[in-house]
């Protein structure tokens, strides 16, 4: 190999070029850094975490055409603050701060500049834990920037190529030696993957520098022995993974990092003072939105159930994974036992925002509905939430499909769709339910039973496309001031269906449409008249399968039950379950939807 010019100094160019070869290096081995994940939690993301952080980071950089390299680090910090996912990513998001601290007046880095501003990195990312352990990324970061040091220290002409070389070896050793600081990783008989993710960063840094080269892994590359953690066990003490931006003027880092480190585990504080990453572990979500909102706005809110995540960790399981969003109104129990995994839709009053079903379960959303003046509005995940979950079930699945809200009443098809066009990691398809609540659910419970029965993607897909002409939702409204609270109903239609003591019926249409489908006249009797009107649109050709939801209403949602257990005697079988915010912000408390379902079971071809 030729000899390699002595660089001198990194600008923006050189920097740009340098890091999207590190990022890609790292993106590359995403699966392999899943697969070691046992610290802090065994919940298998590790990978997906840092690489859907430096995703974000490459797309900022794309962005950014200049030529001046703090600039171009301002960024990424930037950037990493807004994508950063899991405790290694918020790590990852600190240090790229630190970088962008110390460098944001410099056109260009010389070796020097370099070793001071990653020093500065080093010991910023450290800063943003309030229990740092040694053993894991922050003790490589810390140890590569030593080495940057002491080879300035050595020799003064040192270039930064050489700086990256000679930092490099010495992370290498301080990755080796991360199972002898933590017992954790001893026991599974793995290295740190955050702190492995850090080395495939700088490895591959170093690689494009020497030869402007970078040497992928194919996608399907077998993992090493090493990569299978042998006896770890779950942490039983929090549940969620739980996450948000904040972002003010003069924000607080050490005030918000005292508050929250009473209320969780895991605590990282990433940012600077007018947007902050935070990530921490806890069992109760909305704690974090709830003291986060005092410091400063709040969005990007995030909660991953690590415990379900765990028991993926290190699987592959040969089917596909389904998915759907929190429009959908599923029993708790189905959704473990069918293995659903959901999407959770935004809910809002005023400038406090939930997820839903995650931060904000449908019980205490009905009491919220009563006491706070502000009328909800909710609003679609992002397709980050999307990209994300079809990521990490990619990982573990052989496929994913997804099953949305109709795209005629919400935009979470669209955001669904639009994740996995660029979701290169997983096979991902969508289906558009065109149907609601219950309806919703009761497709995505079919398409579960596919997938457990058997059926590969293609074909669980083209059941639920044939199950979807069976299966029907309708909707009872026992009182418009929801609606019209919240601007789907004007005031006039609410006194007229008053005055005339008309309770109004509502359907999804073929084509996802939902509208009104017609009338009960009186209030007396209303929820058996309901049932008669059910029994007589009740779809044909099979045993009929009922999912009834209901809005704050559970006695009214058993005695419809058993009205249509009366009415319709080829019911196979039913379920009752409290309907959430995308239905229940709308139609309101007392109100009830129905999905019904002529059921054909799952058949191999």
């Amino acid at each position: 190999m030729e000899a390699v010019a002595a660089i001198a100094y990194v600008d923006a160019v050189r920097l740009r070029r340098a890091l999207s070869a590190g990022i890609q290096h790292v993106i590359a081995r995403q699966e392999h850094l899943n697969a070691i994940n046992v610290f802090p939690v065994p919940d298998g993301d590790t990978g997906t975490n840092i690489a859907f952080t430096l995703r974000a980071v490459l797309a900022a950089m794309s962005d950014e055409p200049g030529r001046h390299a703090g600039h171009l680090l301002e960024t990424v910090a930037s950037a990493a603050l807004d994508g950063a996912r899991g405790n290694s990513g918020a790590i990852f998001a600190q240090f790229f701060q630190g970088l962008a601290e110390r460098s944001r007046e410099l056109a260009a880095l010389g070796p020097a500049d370099f070793s001071a501003a990653v020093s500065h990195a080093a010991s910023s990312a450290r800063g943003a834990l309030t229990q740092p352990k040694e053993g894991t990324l922050l003790t490589v970061m810390s140890d590569f920037a030593a080495a940057l040091r002491e080879a300035l220290a050595a020799r003064s002409g040192t270039d930064v190529q050489e700086l990256m070389v000679q930092g490099l070896a010495r992370a290498e050793v301080s990755l080796a030696n991360t199972p002898n600081q933590l017992e954790v990783l001893k026991k599974a008989g793995v290295v740190d993957a955050g702190a492995q993710g850090f080395v495939d960063l700088v490895r591959g840094v170093v690689e494009f520098l020497e030869d402007g080269s970078l040497d992928e892994l194919p996608a399907d590359a077998p993992l090493p022995a090493e990569a299978h953690p042998k006896g770890v066990e779950l942490d039983k003490e929090y549940r969620y993974c739980t996450e948000c931006l904040v972002q003010g003027e003069a924000l607080d880092r050490a005030a918000l990092s005292a508050e929250l480190a009473v209320v969780g585990g895991s605590l990282v504080v990433a940012g600077g003072a007018r947007k902050l990453r935070v990530h921490i572990h806890l069992n109760s979500p909305d704690a974090l939105f709830r003291i986060a909102a005092r410091h400063g706005k709040v969005s990007g809110e995030k909660a991953d159930d690590m415990w379900r995540q765990a028991r993926l960790a290190g699987k592959r399981v040969a089917r596909p994974a389904i998915v759907t969003d929190s429009g959908a109104d599923i029993p708790a129990a189905l959704l473990e036992s069918l293995d659903i995994h959901m999407v959770p839709v935004r809910v809002h009053f005023g400038d406090h925002a939930y997820l839903d079903k995650v931060s904000l379960k449908p019980t205490d959303f009905y009491r919220e509905l009563r006491e706070n003046p502000q009328a909800p509005k909710t609003s679609q995940p992002p397709p980050g939430d999307f990209r994300r979950e079809f990521s990490i079930l990619g990982g573990h699945y052989e496929a994913v499909l997804s099953i949305g809200l109709t795209s005629r009443a919400s935009g979470t098809f669209q955001a669904g769709a639009a994740a996995a066009a660029r979701t290169d990691d997983a096979a991902v398809s969508t289906l558009d339910s065109c149907t609601v609540s219950c309806g919703q659910g009761l497709l995505a419970m079919y398409a579960a039973e596919c997938a457990l029965a058997g059926l590969d993607a293609a074909a669980t897909l083209g059941a639920v496309r044939a199950m979807m002409p069976r299966t029907r939702t309708y909707g009872m409204v026992p009182d418009l001031t929801s609606a019209v609270r919240g601007g789907r109903v004007p005031r006039s239609k609410k006194l007229v269906a008053d005055l005339l003591h008309v309770t109004p019926l509502l359907t999804a249409r073929p084509d996802g449409e939902v509208r009104s489908c017609g009338v009960l006249l009186g209030r007396a009797g209303r929820v058996a008249k309901f049932a008669r009107y059910l029994a007589r649109h009740a779809p044909a050709g099979g045993p009929l399968r009922l999912l009834i939801g209901h809005c704050a209403a559970p006695d009214a949602a058993q005695v419809l039950l058993e009205e249509l257990r009366r009415v319709l005697p080829e019911v196979e079988s039913a379920h009752i379950t409290e309907a959430g915010p995308a239905l229940g912000a709308h139609a309101g408390p007392g109100a009830l939807v129905v999905g019904l379902q002529a059921y054909a079971p799952p058949r191999l071809t």
